[in-house]
């Protein structure tokens, strides 16, 4: 068998997809993105084609190894982003030509299903009570929302008073056993961040994703000392080499790599595995398309420390279209009691509507995350 051509596909709302064909007619999708930088992405995916045309796509490894390794400059979004997609694709071909799903190839599930967890409020959070019992109403037993708008380095005391307002409203909204993440979303640093996880702590959190940027993560043991609830980060970490230092200083309690951008199911498979020897859990991030969610599934399929699953479905950012408009098979994702079942269709599962695709990348997009700023006129973290 032998890669014959990559096709790309920048769709709504802010996805890109890519296609590997060969030459026994066996294809393999992915996606390969870095929000606001599609274009980008989409450029490096068909640099590393240059090399991958003609070759044979099941030996993963050593394609994984030479795209990583092969170029010199190594690491980051966009490399790692471009790795990541095409390496789903390869695995998706595979699980399809042996007509098994990826989980089977990697050991077997250890894991039928697992939780997930929906969005509520937005960018800004308003109206998050209505939106945690809305979710609720829905069968989700676990929700997540942003924490905070802008704030400074050094900033008011009001702005930690409507953040925390805002958790209270939730955690009154759905009662005590629901699970409540809270995403900083990077938004805080040092100062403010120790400030507001004190002021969390009543509500019983599952988790309190970036407190702080991961390159700020000296910080990290002292605001995880100031609360009992399990800290998150690892969607800006991009390889094993990224996750290494976070691991060894045991500052984390959940790791989140993202499968579109750190490597794909070959290296985020390694970093599941490099967390559960520290007892650190995984959560794959994923506010992204139908084939990144359905490459996260098959990660957690087999990995003993995940135990909940991001989702996009009605995310805020899906304006024009939703997770599952692109799927031929719509009940790829089965939704019951606050779980997603593992797929167990061949490859990753999902299988792609290459005549919508196409027709919503005719409209394509150009999605750039908003620009803030501070009441001073400089630039704030979104």
């Amino acid at each position: 068998m032998k890669i014959t051509a990559f096709k790309t596909y920048i769709v709504p709302p802010r996805w890109m997809f890519l296609k590997i064909e060969t030459d026994e007619g066996v294809c393999g999708w992915g996606e390969p993105v870095v929000e606001g930088r599609a274009h980008t992405v989409e450029a490096a995916v068909h640099e590393l084609s240059d090399y991958l045309i003609g070759k044979d796509p099941r030996l993963i490894e050593d394609h994984w190894n030479v795209m990583y390794r092969g170029g010199f400059y190594r690491g980051g979004p966009i490399l790692m982003s471009a790795i990541a997609g095409i390496d789903q694709a390869l695995w998706d071909i595979k699980g399809r030509a042996l007509g098994v799903p990826v989980h089977e190839l990697l050991g077997g599930k250890c894991r039928d299903r697992i939780k997930v967890y929906s969005w509520i409020g937005g960018d800004r959070p308003s109206d998050v009570a209505d939106g945690a019992r809305d979710v609720v109403a829905r069968g989700f037993t676990a929700l997540k929302m942003n924490g905070t708008e802008e704030l400074q380095i050094v900033d008011s005391h009001d702005k930690i008073d409507a953040a925390v307002e805002r958790v209270a409203m939730v955690r009154e909204a759905v009662g005590p056993h629901v699970g409540i993440a809270v995403d900083f979303h990077g938004r805080v640093h040092r100062p403010m961040a120790r400030m507001l996880v004190k002021e969390l702590e009543p509500y019983r959190l599952m988790f309190i994703e970036e407190p702080v940027l991961s390159e700020n993560r000296e910080a990290l043991k002292e605001i995880a000392a100031m609360s009992s609830a399990p800290i998150a980060l690892g969607e800006r970490l991009y390889s094993r080499w990224d996750f290494k230092s976070v691991l060894q200083e045991g500052v984390v309690d959940i790791i989140q790599p993202d499968l579109s951008h750190a490597g794909g199911i070959t290296e985020c498979r390694k970093i599941a595995a490099m967390a559960e020897a520290y007892d650190v859990a995984v959560a794959p991030h994923c506010p992204l398309g139908p084939i990144a969610l359905a490459a996260c599934l098959q990660l957690d399929a087999v990995s003993y420390n995940a135990f909940i699953q991001e989702q996009s479905l009605g995310i805020h950012y899906n304006k024009s279209n939703d997770l599952i408009d692109y799927a031929k098979n719509k009940d790829v994702f089965r939704y019951e009691d606050g779980y997603v079942t593992i797929p167990d269709g061949p490859g990753l599962g999902v299988d792609v509507d290459e005549d919508y695709v196409k027709e919503r990348a005719k409209e394509g997009h150009r999605w750039r995350n908003p620009v803030w700023r501070h009441a001073d006129g400089s630039f704030a973290e979104w």
